[in-house]
C-alpha cells in the first residue's frame, strides 16, 4: 500500500488523512478525544518516573509541555495502550507511575523551520507520558550525533545502533542536518526499518520539507538529504506534523 504525506500547501495541517485517520480511530476506539485529560497531571502527586526523566533531559527543555494537538492526541494513545506487567505490590519503589510501561505504538514526524520548537514538543511529550503514569524507557539523540558515536574508534558501532533501535521510545533530532553520505543513510535506514516493522514509537524531527511544495528547492526536501527508502519508511509509520511560528532562539 502507496502511503504519502499531505502536502505543506493542504489548508489542514500537514497530516496523512489515512495517517490521521488511523489514529483517531485508535483514540476513538477507547474513548480519547483532544479535550480527554491524561491518566494523571503531573502537578497531582509526586511521580518518581517524571523525577527520573527530568535528571535527563536537557536544561532547554525542562518546563518542555506537549501542547500541539496531534502530539497530546499521540501522547494520549500511548499513555492508553500502556501495559502493566507487574502486579501492584511489586516493584513500589518506582512508585504508582512506574507500573505501566510504554512498548508500542505509532510515531510521529514533526517538520517545520529551525526554531519553532519541535524538539520541545518532542521533550514534552516524554515528560507528559511519565506525569500520565507510564514508565518510559527512551532515548534522545541528534541524528548527526548518533552518526559521530557510530564512527568513534572507541565505541561498539553495532551496540550504538542496536541500543538506539530497540529502545521502546526513540527521539531522533534533527535529521537531516548531518552530511549526506551513503554510510549515513544506511544507518538511517536500518534504524527506522528496525523500529518500523516493530512499531516501537519513534519521534523524527527535521527542518526539511516531507514532500514538495511550490517555491521549495530540492535541497530543501528531506528525500534530499535522506533518500527515497528512508523517506518511505518515514511515510509508512509516522503521523506528520507541521510546526510553524517564529525562530524561539532569534535575537529581537
Amino acid at each position: 500500500m502507496n502511503r504519502t504525506l499531505s502536502r505543506p500547501s493542504d489548508p489542514q495541517p500537514a497530516v496523512s488523512d489515512r495517517l490521521r485517520q488511523r489514529l483517531e480511530a485508535q483514540l476513538a476506539a477507547r474513548g480519547i478525544t483532544s479535550s480527554t485529560p491524561l491518566a494523571q497531571d503531573a502537578a497531582s502527586e509526586r511521580s518518581p518516573a517524571l523525577e527520573a526523566a527530568q535528571s535527563r533531559i536537557p536544561a532547554d527543555y525542562l518546563d518542555a509541555h506537549a501542547d500541539d494537538p496531534v502530539v497530546a492526541a499521540w501522547v494520549r494513545a500511548l499513555a492508553e495502550s500502556a501495559t502493566a506487567p507487574y502486579a501492584a505490590d511489586r516493584h513500589a519503589q518506582y512508585g504508582r507511575a512506574g507500573r505501566r510501561e510504554i512498548r508500542t505504538g505509532p510515531s510521529l514526524l514533526l517538520w517545520g523551520p529551525t526554531g519553532t520548537g519541535k524538539t520541545r514538543q518532542a521533550f514534552g511529550a516524554i515528560r507528559s507520558l511519565t506525569a500520565a503514569g507510564c514508565a518510559v524507557r527512551w532515548h534522545a539523540v541528534k541524528a548527526a550525533d548518533l552518526y559521530g558515536q557510530m564512527r568513534s574508534q572507541n565505541s561498539d558501532t553495532e551496540a550504538v545502533l542496536r541500543h538506539a533501535m530497540r529502545i521502546p521510545l526513540l527521539v531522533l533530532d534533527d535529521l537531516g542536518a548531518a552530511k549526506t553520505t551513503a554510510w549515513n543513510e544506511e544507518v538511517t535506514f536500518r534504524l527506522l526499518a528496525w523500529r518500523g516493522e516493530n512499531h516501537l514509537p519513534t519521534i523524527v524531527t527535521t527542518n526539511l520539507y516531507p514532500v514538495p511544495a511550490p517555491g521549495v528547492a530540492a535541497q530543501q526536501l528531506l528525500r534530499a538529504a535522506v533518500g527515497d527508502r528512508v523517506l518511505s519508511r518515514l511515510s509508512g509509520m509516522c503521523t506528520a506534523v507541521e510546526i510553524t511560528g517564529p525562530d524561539r532562539r532569534y535575537l529581537r
